[in-house]
C-alpha cells in the first residue's frame, strides 16, 4: 500500500468517526447558536464543516461546543 493511499484511508476513517460523533448531537456554537448537527462535510480550504438544523450555512467544527445534558 502506498503512502498516499494510507493517508487517504486515514482521512476517510477520521471523517467517519467525526460523522458518528457529531451528527444528531446537540451543540452550541461560539456565536451562541444552538441546535442539532444535521450533517458534516470535508472542505478543501477549511477542513471539517457542519450544518445545524434550522440554521442555514456550513460552519467550522472549531466553533462547536457540546451542549451539557
Amino acid at each position: 500500500m502506498t503512502a498516499v493511499r494510507r493517508h487517504a484511508l486515514a482521512i476517510l476513517h477520521a471523517f467517519e468517526e467525526a460523522d458518528a460523533q457529531l451528527v444528531g448531537k446537540a451543540v452550541v456554537l461560539s456565536d451562541g447558536t444552538a441546535g442539532t448537527v444535521e450533517a458534516i462535510w470535508l472542505d478543501d480550504l477549511h477542513g471539517l464543516r457542519i450544518s445545524i438544523k434550522g440554521h442555514p450555512g456550513k460552519r467550522p467544527v472549531s466553533a462547536v461546543k457540546f451542549a451539557q445534558g
